[in-house]
């Protein structure tokens, strides 16, 4: 080999020592809707703040306006003076409300777990990162994807360089995703006559379960006939089936020395081995046509819900289950595991549109036909 075969050539050393092109972020969150031209206009020139005059502030407004209007055309000092100091109460109530809502920082703290039907805790700590001044009146709404902002909190008082936790109570009514996406922070400190807010994003993801009622198993369930039962036998389980003469190869620990000093020869325990019953449960998650029709969509919620109870319950008494769907899906769990990853599952599953094989064009067949002649 000549030393021009064996010094690599520059294409080989620039793609050596050329870096890995950057692989693109996998964005988590809820899919995004598509913006049109003046929504992309409208975001690039999104207010920081928004304001909401409440019930009490119009009634100010209005006494405010007459009584400038009255000013203006008697010309009375007084009249004069106490326009003035209405507006001054007005310049006051947008400086400290805008002072509590600044420099505040919002955590959200979810629940490991949550289910449909019951309800779970979700945390809201509020952060003060002032020196010397205190935010008052301040109102914390968690803001989900697609779903109306219900659930608040509210802090009296936050002091300078400290926290404040509160949390709140609600039950989910459908499975699946359940995507935060950030808060909106509300205050009306100090009148009551202005509702001064701002957004901030948080994304957080929690995993809504599916509803498990309570199903009570009979003792010949028809769970033999779906799934496989091991048969009882010899093996190294922890109950003893009996005791025997110790032969070769048998294992010292299992020797019963109550018996072995009764008699001249060593004697072994025999164990049981454990028994497992496999139980599978298959899901229908294919429909025709583009959408799934309501139906459909009733079935499937029902058969996803009567599978998480039966599927809890046989993982209670010790079977292990088995679930798979009519899209090739497949998930199994022992009751060592427990029924996390079976309820996640469920949890997330999702129906498919069946692909139908579309037939042939006559055309085509022709063109063939005519090219194998």
């Amino acid at each position: 080999m000549t030393q021009a075969e064996k010094a690599p050539s520059s294409e080989t050393k620039a793609r050596t020592l050329a870096p890995d092109p950057p692989k693109k972020p996998v964005r988590r969150g809820p899919p995004e809707k598509p913006k049109t031209f003046l929504r992309r206009i409208f975001a690039r020139w999104k207010w920081p703040r928004k304001l909401r005059v409440t019930r009490e502030g119009r009634y100010f407004l209005l006494i405010t306006v007459c009584v400038g209007f009255g000013a203006f055309n008697t010309g009375n000092n007084l009249l004069y003076l106490l326009f003035g100091m209405f507006l001054s109460l007005i310049l006051v109530s947008g400086v400290m409300s805008e002072l509590s809502l600044r420099h505040l920082t919002v955590v959200r703290r979810l629940p490991p777990r949550a289910q449909v039907g019951r309800a779970h805790l979700v945390e809201i700590e509020v952060y003060n990162h002032k020196q010397k001044v205190p935010s008052y009146a301040i109102e914390v709404e968690d803001l989900r994807a697609g779903q109306p902002a219900d659930k608040r909190c509210f802090f009296l008082k936050i002091s300078p360089r400290s926290a404040q936790v509160a949390a709140y109570r609600r039950t989910p009514a459908r499975r699946g995703h359940d995507w935060h996406v950030g808060f909106r922070l509300a205050t009306r400190f100090p009148f009551g006559l202005f509702e001064k807010s701002r957004e901030v994003d948080c994304e957080g993801d929690l995993v809504i379960y599916p509803a498990v009622d309570r199903v009570v198993l009979p003792p010949d369930d028809a769970g033999d006939r779906m799934g496989g039962v091991v048969p009882l036998g010899r093996g190294t389980g922890d109950e003893t089936a009996g005791v025997r003469m110790m032969r070769d190869g048998d294992d010292p620990r299992d020797i019963f020395w109550r018996k072995s000093a009764q008699s001249d020869q060593l004697v072994v325990r025999e164990r049981v081995r454990e028994v497992r019953r496999e139980v599978t449960f298959v899901i229908d998650s294919r429909f025709r046509g583009q959408k799934p029709p309501e139906d459909f969509t009733a079935r499937f919620e029902r058969r996803i819900r009567e599978v998480a109870s039966r599927s809890v319950a046989h993982l209670k008494r010790g079977d292990s289950v088995v679930v798979r769907t009519t899209a090739s899906e497949r998930t199994a769990t022992v009751p060592a595991r427990g029924a996390d990853p079976l309820l996640r599952f469920l949890a997330l599953l999702e129906a498919t549109p069946l692909e139908e094989p579309t037939a042939e064009k006559p055309e085509n067949t022709r063109r063939k036909g005519g090219h194998a002649a």
